[in-house]
């Protein structure tokens, strides 16, 4: 049967169609927003995470700034004899700790040494340094204490001050941490347009204002 010319042009835009290849969408910045939600993942995952030790280090570096705000130091003396089995060629951790469990004495042992006849232990701790002078001979001695109060104790954990290692590995997760806090909140800034110029005017006035407060220290 013959066709109409009319049913042959759209029998031939069919078989053009069918024979052009269908062209799968492009994903568009698919790059770019894969960043953007890692960014926004990172960000906020360690905000949460550290949020506690952000403001301590915040409310502690307030307190640094202003040592008047501490307790006045405490010092308290107690005296007695060590036994004899610790005198000869003084046993300094032996003496270390009879005097821990007999006085309390607490912080990390430090400098000791003997100048003739009178032997010492120091101890230092986050608020809180001791020190005992004895005499070789007789095993008399006098240990003072001195405790710095709650603050001070705080102040010593944000320096890293007489702590523990474990205390220190805290202080370098939480630089780490913060250190991803910044970069992640950076990049995020970044990623939205609209907010671009205004983000690097106060990143520059920041970094201009940091640098200017460095040489006028």
């Amino acid at each position: 049967m013959t066709q109409s010319p009319t049913a042959r042009a759209k029998r031939a835009l069919d078989d053009e169609a069918a024979a052009t290849p269908v062209k799968a969408p492009r994903k568009r910045n698919s790059s770019k927003k894969e960043l953007s939600v890692w960014s926004r993942r990172v960000h906020s995952w360690t905000s949460m995470v550290c949020m506690l030790l952000i403001l301590f280090f915040a409310v502690t570096g307030l307190t640094l700034n202003h040592p008047s705000w501490g307790a006045d130091p405490q010092t308290t003396t107690a005296t007695g004899t060590l036994p004899s089995e610790y005198l000869a060629d003084p046993d300094y951790l032996g003496i270390s700790e009879y005097l821990r469990s007999k006085e309390g004495v607490t912080g990390t042992a430090g400098e000791h040494g003997v100048d003739g006849t009178q032997g010492r232990i120091s101890w230092a701790g986050p608020s809180y340094d001791a020190t005992v002078t004895f005499d070789t001979a007789t095993g008399k001695y006098t240990l003072t204490e001195t405790s710095y109060g709650l603050i001070a104790w705080f102040n010593d954990l944000h320096r890293g001050s007489n702590t523990s290692a474990a205390w220190g590995w805290v202080i370098d997760a939480s630089a780490i941490l913060l250190i991803a806090v910044a970069v992640s909140g950076l990049v995020l800034q970044m990623m939205i347009q609209r907010r671009r110029r205004t983000a690097l005017i106060l990143l520059g006035v920041g970094v201009v204002a940091t640098v200017a407060l460095f040489l006028l220290h």
